[in-house]
């Protein structure tokens, strides 16, 4: 069985709240799951993933969470070949600011420069929209068919 790794760039907890659930929807449906933070895996472990979810915050005025700008960084320095991975991506943001989601776009931008392929379209949840992140990013999941392998 494939494990989907997920994980998250937050800064105040929401993007770990949500990355979670996400998992949590995938076991549901009998996909073995793992959460984990951004900077707690390492470049180069990352290069040997099959399958990943990414799910981060924006910070600030389109910045990168705390948790999310080591690994970013190191992304950037390392640019490894990621041609054997697939990842899908979900952000968080606010539609008040003009960097809306921009975060999950930085990302997905520099993981797809060094040739990972995307999995279905970007998840996106809008805090303007006072709607639960945490289900939203579980409802995503469940929908992205390309998750589940053949």
């Amino acid at each position: 069985m494939t494990t989907i790794h997920i994980f998250y760039g937050t800064e105040s907890g929401n993007a770990e709240m949500v990355a979670d659930d996400i998992a949590e929807a995938l076991s549901a449906r009998g996909l073995d799951a793992t959460t984990a933070e951004l900077c707690d895996i390492a470049v180069e472990d990352f290069a040997q993933l099959d399958r990943a979810i990414v799910v981060t915050s924006t910070y600030g005025e389109g910045g990168l969470p705390e948790s999310a700008a080591p690994f970013y960084d190191a992304l950037v320095a390392a640019a490894p070949d990621l041609s054997g991975l697939e990842f899908a991506a979900f952000g968080l943001g606010d539609s008040t600011y003009e960097t809306f989601n921009n975060a999950i776009d930085i990302l997905s931008a520099a993981l797809l420069e060094r040739g990972a392929r995307q999995l279905g379209p970007t998840g996106r949840h809008d805090a303007a929209a006072a709607t639960d992140p945490a289900a939203a990013g579980a409802a995503w999941a469940v929908e992205l068919t390309e998750l589940v392998p053949a």
